[in-house]
């Protein structure tokens, strides 16, 4: 029985020409050698399977042929080209990192580089996976990678180059592997399928394609796998089963269902994909990909980006036809969020499910008219009197441009807080008048076209007790720290503190119309806490932005002791009796 040797192993290059899709960096190899102008250390990096190590040994066989041919690769019949062909060569020595990575196999190597080669001009030392080196093994090597004899030449091969020390990188010469397209795997599969005897479908050999994720060697082996499979009659269908690939075909049907809306075929048509063993993770990623697919064949510049054969990408460009790129844009957003919240979801079937209904529902029309939303409005407390000032105002004449704004009062009812209210809910508007019984009557909510209405009583005592300066910042403040999610409006009081006019009424000057905006906003909440706090029913707060728009404190020592000394006048006696001075 003749051994079998795996497709990976028998159709591995031989020659620079034959590497698949490292055209730059087998030209910059092949050039070097013409010109003889070769470094005495290399650094193949990149993924897995892409030719790192193959391109490797081309290259030591290459530069020991005695005679090239006109292209430069190697003859395959001079005795070093044959011995390196027969596994025999002794001017190449292959040492795997991975399970040669102390300091005594590298001094081994270094042991061995002295020794000219026999045969050739070079001896090329190929170290395969170099990042597992130790970190005493790199120190060991750093000096013999930097100055070897004229004889070595030393190549690192390795799939993370971020672990190599950067003294290494210094000394060598870095190539990057970039992943193999899966137009040039597919051409590959094709010949090798062509030298086997073996019928293929171009879309099966996509799915391979995708499914290597740019490395040849794991295209090889799938194929072998697929052959194995089918008997040598590689078809799409054949390949999907062995392979466990969800079928095109699930992904569209369920765009069409979504475009209908009709989220419970959707349901359907998931429900069947997960009893065929599929994981929920892998139909949301790849339900993600295909709507970025659809997307790329929406514009034909794009669609040389979709890499699959041609009559996948024509029901592609059909498909994405049939969906606008908002629809698109906000699907992908969609699934892709569900992407992300996946893994930490406890109810992973029930967040598919979700996605699904919300993608249904991009495809459903959009109410947009204002009239058919329903909407909730707080009718103003006396109608009259609100619209009384308004009006006073526009018969007032304007202003010039270049007159200062006038402070903005802010007012508020005389409705205390209610017990284990919290500072950070939803802001009633400015309400305005007192009825003659000393509380305030709250009318109700306007619905759609139905006017339901329904009085709120709530009964405040007045209240006219005086208060301080100090008493009324320290109210401001605790008020301000109190707050959890207004940061703005925190960071705001806090740096623009009150000052009191009179005995009711104070002022806070602000640094920015921003600020100002934000006070008045919340300045029925504000107000209604310091009266409460203060037992003075009568405050008002007024606001204006500095004119010359300078941060300035509020209080300086002197102007802190002026306004202690107002509340006891000992403090002044003690400070003339003792001579003190403030810091």
């Amino acid at each position: 029985m003749e051994n079998y040797i795996v497709s990976a192993r028998k159709y591995r290059p031989s020659t620079f020409r034959s590497v698949i899709g490292q055209r730059a960096l087998t030209t910059t190899l092949l050039n070097a050698i013409a010109s003889n102008k070769l470094a005495h250390a290399y650094l193949f990096c990149g993924p897995r399977g892409v030719g790192k190590t193959t391109c490797a040994r081309i290259f030591a066989k290459t530069i020991n042929c005695l005679t090239p041919t006109a292209e430069g690769e190697a003859c395959n019949q001079c005795e070093s080209c044959v011995a390196f062909n027969e596994n025999r060569s002794y001017n190449i020595h292959e040492l795997d990192a991975a399970s040669n990575n102390s300091v005594e196999d590298i001094r081994s190597l270094i042991d061995q580089v002295r020794i000219p080669p026999q045969i050739g001009r070079y001896k090329v030392y190929i170290i395969d996976e170099v990042h597992m080196l130790s970190q005493a093994a790199f120190n060991a090597f750093l000096k013999t990678l930097e100055e070897p004899p004229k004889h070595a030449i030393f190549i690192l091969a390795t799939t993370e180059k971020h672990k190599i020390l950067p003294t290494i990188l210094s000394r060598c010469q870095i190539y990057d592997f970039s992943r193999i397209t899966i137009k040039d795997i597919v051409d590959h599969l094709e010949y090798v399928a062509q030298q086997e005897g073996v019928t293929t479908e171009p879309e099966a050999l996509n799915v391979l394609a995708q499914k290597a994720d740019g490395g040849m060697r794991d295209a090889l082996s799938i194929f072998d796998q697929a052959v194995s499979f089918t008997g040598g009659n590689v078809t799409y269908k054949a390949v999907i089963e062995n392979l466990n690939v969800l079928d095109y075909e699930y992904y569209f049907r369920l765009t069409d269902y979504i475009l209908t809306g009709n989220v419970t075929d959707s349901l359907l048509v998931m429900n069947e994909i997960l009893a065929k063993g599929f994981d929920g993770h892998n139909i949301i990623t790849g339900l993600a990909s295909h709507f970025r697919d659809l997307l790329l064949c929406k514009d034909p510049r794009t669609a040389v980006m979709f890499e699959v054969g041609a009559s996948m990408r024509q029901r592609y460009v059909d498909m994405a036809a049939k969906c606008s790129n908002e629809f698109l844009y906000k699907a992908i957003e969609l699934v892709n969020d569900a992407d992300l919240k996946y893994r930490a979801s406890k109810n992973k079937r029930l967040l598919i499910d979700l996605t699904l209904i919300m993608l249904c529902q991009l495809s459903l029309p959009q109410t947009a008219g204002e009239d058919q939303k329903k909407k909730r409005e707080i009718a103003p407390l006396n109608p009259v009197a609100s619209a009384a000032p308004a009006q006073a105002a526009s018969n007032q004449p304007t202003s010039p441009a270049n007159t200062p704004p006038a402070p903005r009062t802010v007012t508020a009812p005389n409705i205390a807080p209610r017990p284990g209210s919290t500072t950070n809910k939803p802001k009633a508007p400015a309400l305005g008048g007192t009825n003659g019984l000393g509380g305030v009557s709250l009318s109700a909510i306007t619905n759609g076209n139905k006017e339901e209405k329904e009085e709120v009583y709530v009964q405040v005592e007045a209240m006219n007790e005086t208060f301080t300066p100090i008493q009324l910042i320290n109210e401001w403040k605790a008020f301000a720290e109190a707050l959890t999610e207004e940061h703005h409006l925190k960071n705001t009081m806090l740096n623009c503190l009150p000052a009191l006019l009179n005995n009711t009424t104070f002022e806070v000057v602000v640094n920015n119309p921003m600020q100002e905006q934000r006070l008045v906003d919340h300045g029925v909440d504000i107000l209604s806490n310091l009266r409460h706090k203060l037992r003075n029913t009568n405050i008002q707060m007024q606001i204006r932005v500095s004119e010359d728009n300078e941060k300035k404190l509020a209080f300086t020592p002197q102007e802190k002791f002026k306004l202690m000394a107002e509340e006891n006048n000992a403090l002044s006696l003690l400070k003339d009796e003792f001579g003190l001075e403030l810091s």
